[in-house]
Parts: C-alpha cells; sequence; structure tokens
C-alpha cells in the first residue's frame, strides 16, 4: 500500500523534508536499495552526523524507514530504506490540504495581545 499525506500538516512536513538536495539525494540512492549510516554516507560524500540529521527528517515525515540489525561480527547497524509514498500536486490537492492546515502560518510571524 502507497501512503500519501492525508492532511495539509502532513504535506507540509513531507514537502519540508524534501526541500533540501542533500535528502533528495538519500532518497535517491534509498529507491535503489537499503543501505546503513556508514554505506550511505560514503555514498553520498557526506559526515554521518550530518547524514543522521537528515535521516532523522526524512524519518520524521514518513518518507524513510530504519531498522537496527546485528552483523555477522556482532556489531549493531542501522539500515534505512524508503517507504512507498506518493505525493502528487495539483491545485485541487493543495487546497483540499490547505483546508486541513493545523500549524500556525509561520509568514505571520508570533501572535500577540496587539495583533488580536
Amino acid at each position: 500500500m502507497t501512503a500519501s499525506p492525508s492532511t495539509g500538516d502532513e504535506l507540509v512536513g513531507m514537502l519540508a523534508a524534501l526541500s533540501n538536495p542533500l535528502r533528495l539525494r538519500v532518497i535517491a540512492s534509498l529507491a535503489a536499495r537499503r543501505n546503513y549510516v556508514s554505506g550511505l554516507a560514503r555514498e553520498i560524500g557526506i559526515s554521518r552526523p550530518l547524514l543522521h540529521m537528515h535521516l532523522q527528517r526524512l524519518e520524521a515525515a514518513g518518507l524513510i524507514v530504519g531498522t537496527l540489525e546485528l552483523s555477522d561480527d556482532g556489531k549493531a547497524m542501522k539500515y534505512y530504506e524508503v517507504t512507498d509514498f506518493d505525493v502528487r500536486l495539483s491545485p485541487s490537492s493543495l487546497a483540499e490540504a490547505a483546508a486541513t492546515l493545523t500549524a500556525p502560518d509561520p509568514g505571520k510571524g508570533p501572535h500577540t495581545k496587539e495583533q488580536s
């Protein structure tokens, strides 16, 4: 089954997660095959700490999933793979998503008493 965002908030989270070129490279790499953190860091050419930050963002958005596995030598390795997701954008789908938004509009800034 293919997951797609069901609320505007989920759509915003997915699009925000995909808005970074490194995260797009992670998705592209994992679309080909699952990989563990060190292997993925080498393949993409970034440090493991930086990769972890991007993996956490993608996982929180539901675009990838990670599982811990033990290697033959007993070392814990976290493998990641892409989830089966489908995001289709059209004016009508964006209007439907906007109607379900619950997060505040960041463009309006913090709400103060003067704005009431």
